[in-house]
C-alpha cells in the first residue's frame, strides 16, 4: 500500500507540473491571439480601401463585361476575366508546429477529400504550401509542391510573405494555372474557426454596384488601364496576405483552446488522483489500526 501511495503522489506532482506548463502556454497563445486580432483588424481597414479603389476604377469595365456576350473581343485586364481551366492552383495554409488541437487535421482532411473529388491526377493542379505541417503532409503522400514557405512569425508582415505572394500572382499571369484558391481556417472567434476555400484569381468578386460615386472624378495619369495593370496584382496580393493573417489568427486561437483543454484535463486528473490517494491513505490507516487492535487482542 505504501508503494501505491508514493506512486499516486508522484503522478499528482508530475501532472501538476504539466498543468503549469499548459497554463503558461495558454497564456502565451492568448497574448499572441490578441496581437494577431489587432493586426488583422488593421489590415482589414487597408484591404477595404484598396477594394474601394479597385471597384471604382474597374466599374465601367465590369458593367461592359456584364452586358457583353463576347468578352474576348473587349479589352479587359486578364485578372478580371475567367479563362478555360486547364490547371488549378491551391495555396494551403497550415501551422509550422503542433499543439493546436484539430487545426491542421481539419484543413488537410478536407483538402484531400476535395482533391480526390475534383481531380483525376496531380497533373490537374499546382500545390503551394504555407506551413511545415502541410508541406510534410503532402510530401509524405507524394503530392508535388510548386513552392513551400515555413517558419512564419506569429504576426507575419507582408515583406515576410512577399516572395510567395508575388510568385503566385506571376504564375497566374504566366498561365501556370488558370484559377487560384486559398485554403485555410478562417478565424470566427477564440473558440471557433471555419475551413474556407476562397477563389482569389481571377478576381470575380468585385461588384460594380459597390463603387462609390464622387462629385469630382479622378484624373488618371498615365491612363486607367495602365493603373489597373499595376493595381490589380497588388489587390490580388493583398487578398492572399489577408488570408494568411486570418489563418494565423485562427492558429493562435486553436493553440489557446487546446492548451486550455489540456489544463482543464490535467485538473480533472489531479482531482481523481487526489481522491484515489486519500482513499488509499485511509485504507492504509484503517489497516494499521486493525493490525494494532488485533495485536492488542492477542496479548490479552
Amino acid at each position: 500500500m505504501g508503494a501505491s501511495l508514493n506512486e499516486i503522489k508522484q503522478r499528482i506532482t508530475s501532472t501538476k507540473k504539466t498543468s503549469q506548463i499548459t497554463r503558461a502556454m495558454q497564456m502565451v497563445s492568448a497574448s499572441k491571439l490578441t496581437k494577431s486580432e489587432a493586426h488583422s483588424n488593421q489590415f482589414q481597414i487597408y484591404a477595404k480601401k484598396v477594394r474601394e479603389l479597385v471597384t471604382h476604377i474597374t466599374k465601367s469595365q465590369l458593367i461592359e463585361m456584364e452586358k457583353s456576350e463576347k468578352k474576348q473581343e473587349l479589352d479587359f485586364n486578364s485578372m478580371l476575366v475567367s479563362r478555360p481551366v486547364k490547371k488549378t492552383g491551391y495555396i494551403v495554409i497550415t501551422s509550422d508546429g503542433g499543439l493546436v488541437g484539430g487545426y491542421n487535421s481539419s484543413i488537410l482532411k478536407q483538402m484531400m477529400t476535395m482533391l480526390k473529388k475534383d481531380h483525376k491526377s496531380s497533373d490537374e493542379y499546382v500545390m503551394i504550401s504555407i506551413g511545415a505541417t502541410g508541406a510534410a503532409f503532402f510530401k509524405a503522400r507524394d503530392i508535388p509542391l510548386a513552392y513551400e514557405l515555413r517558419n512564419l512569425s506569429d504576426q507575419p508582415s507582408f515583406e515576410e510573405v512577399r516572395k510567395i505572394v508575388n510568385m503566385t500572382v506571376s504564375m497566374y499571369q504566366n498561365e501556370v494555372f488558370d484559377e487560384l484558391y486559398v485554403c485555410y481556417n478562417h478565424h470566427v472567434n477564440s473558440l471557433t474557426s471555419q475551413f474556407r476555400m476562397e477563389k482569389m484569381l481571377p478576381i470575380t468578386t468585385i461588384d460594380p454596384d459597390e463603387a462609390i460615386t464622387y462629385e469630382q472624378e479622378y484624373i488618371f495619369e498615365p491612363s486607367k488601364e495602365a493603373i489597373l495593370n499595376q493595381l490589380l496584382p497588388q489587390y490580388a496580393e493583398s487578398l492572399i496576405y489577408g488570408a494568411i493573417v486570418d489563418a494565423k489568427t485562427a492558429e493562435h486561437a486553436a493553440g489557446m483552446t487546446a492548451m486550455k483543454t489540456a489544463t482543464d484535463n490535467a485538473g480533472n486528473i489531479i482531482d481523481d488522483l487526489t481522491i484515489s490517494y486519500n482513499r488509499a491513505r485511509q485504507g492504509a490507516i484503517t489497516q494499521e489500526i486493525t493490525e494494532i487492535v488485533g495485536g492488542a487482542a492477542a496479548l490479552e
